[in-house]
Formats: structure tokens, C-alpha cells, sequence
């Protein structure tokens, strides 16, 4: 007679496998850097259409724009070197995988993707593409260039639209899908496919980094030796010229 087998005292003895291992687990996915970058293109694309016809506030407006700028750039650097969530290579589809995403999705078939799906991916490219277009036509145009000044305000108007249409596009996907997008990208954890490896390095550090320049580039663009002080002057001048003008008149 055999006699009986040790019990493996590294795994509980009540853990037995299960027959229908969970089609998704939430987990750590997106890291601080991408989480970050993601605030600050959304406060800065909103501050800079509050800002954008407001008197005395053209310094801010630039200050918006050029922060919306920086964040992208940030972000299409990380889409290279980032963790692998991150990268372009990981979320960037084919027009095939988009269009059977998308019937899966209208279908009540969608599933919980690691990390963007195939719609949300181009969506993001866009994004990307048209905010610096818009930051680097308004630069043109603060720089004197009043031809630019036309191409920048449709831009601008276009990436309002793009950003409205992710907004919405995020909100049915996470009712359609079941899948919580919005609190996934606040707080790093996400709903993904049993067995996607988890993110382990977070990178806080440069995270708070990124926020410490922020912050110092602030406290310079709204500081009296800052260039776009300039701009607030001359607007106040030219409105004044104006308004007195209209007055003689």
C-alpha cells in the first residue's frame, strides 16, 4: 500500500482549480504617466476654450495651449517608450479589427479589452493629431501670422468636437461593454482578459516630475517677465483703440 502524498503546504488545502476560470480580472494597467498626461489634455483643452474669448485672460489662453501642446508630445513619446499598455503597438488596429470591434460592440458582444480598444485607439491618434495642429496654429498666430489666426479657430473647433464624440464614445462603450472606462483611467485598474500580464512599474516618480515642471512653467507664463503678458497689453490697447474710436463715431 502506497502510502499517502504531503500535502503541498505552499497552496491552501480548500484551493482547488476551477472549472470556469473568470473571463476577466481588474488589475493594474494605466500607469501614472498616462493617467496624468490624460488630466492635463482634458483641463487644457477645456481651459483653452473658456479662455478663448475672454478679455485680459490671452495669457492664460496661451498658457493653456501650450500645456495641451506638451502633453501630447509627452504622450506620443510614451507611446514609444512607455509600459506596454501605453505603447501605440499595443492599442493601434487595423480597419478590419475596428470594424468587427464595432459590430461586436452594437451587437451586446463587446468585451473588455487590455487597455484601448480598436475604435478607442484611432480615437486617440486624432486626438493627438488635430490638438497639435490647433496648439501649433495658435502659436502662429500669436506670433503675428492673422492668416493663421482663421485656421487655428477650426482646429480648435474641430478638436472640441473630436474630444465631445470621445467623451460620448467612452460613455456608450462602458455601458454597451460593462466595461468601467472612466474610473479605470483615475485610478490605474482596469477590467482586463484573464491572463494579460499586469502593469508593475507605475512610474510615480515621473509622474510627479512631469507635475513639478508644470507647475514652475505656470508660475513663469502668468509671472510678469512672461512674453504672453505682452499679449494681454495688447489686447487691452487694441480693444480700447476700438472702443474709442466707436465712440467718435
Amino acid at each position: 500500500m502506497a502510502p499517502p502524498k504531503e500535502a503541498n503546504m505552499d497552496t491552501p488545502l480548500n484551493d482547488t482549480p476551477s472549472a470556469n476560470p473568470p473571463a476577466t480580472v481588474t488589475q493594474p494597467l494605466w500607469d501614472a504617466p498616462v493617467r496624468l498626461l490624460h488630466a492635463l489634455m482634458a483641463l487644457s483643452t477645456a481651459g483653452a476654450w473658456l479662455t478663448a474669448e475672454a478679455d485680459g485672460w490671452r495669457a492664460v489662453h496661451i498658457s493653456f495651449g501650450l500645456t495641451l501642446a506638451g502633453a501630447m508630445v509627452l504622450r506620443l513619446l510614451w507611446g514609444f517608450v512607455g509600459t506596454p499598455p501605453a505603447r501605440f503597438t499595443s492599442f493601434v488596429r487595423g480597419p478590419a479589427t475596428v470594424a468587427a470591434h464595432l459590430r461586436e460592440l452594437l451587437a451586446g458582444r463587446a468585451r473588455p479589452h487590455a487597455g484601448h480598444n480598436p475604435a478607442g485607439g484611432w480615437a486617440v491618434l486624432a486626438l493627438l493629431g488635430t490638438g497639435l495642429l490647433a496648439a501649433g496654429s495658435g502659436w502662429l498666430a500669436w506670433q503675428g501670422g492673422e492668416d493663421w489666426e482663421e485656421v487655428h479657430e477650426a482646429l480648435a473647433n474641430g478638436l472640441l468636437v473630436l474630444a465631445g464624440v470621445h467623451v460620448a464614445a467612452v460613455l456608450l462603450t462602458s455601458w454597451l461593454a460593462r466595461d468601467r472606462l472612466v474610473p479605470a483611467m483615475l485610478t490605474g485598474r482596469k477590467a482586463v482578459p484573464a491572463g494579460t500580464p499586469p502593469t508593475r512599474v507605475m512610474h510615480r516618480s515621473l509622474a510627479v516630475a512631469v507635475l513639478v515642471a508644470l507647475l514652475g512653467f505656470w508660475a513663469w507664463s502668468l509671472g510678469p517677465t512672461s512674453p504672453w503678458q505682452d499679449a494681454d497689453t495688447a489686447a487691452h490697447g487694441e480693444g480700447r483703440h476700438h472702443h474709442e474710436r466707436d465712440h467718435d463715431d
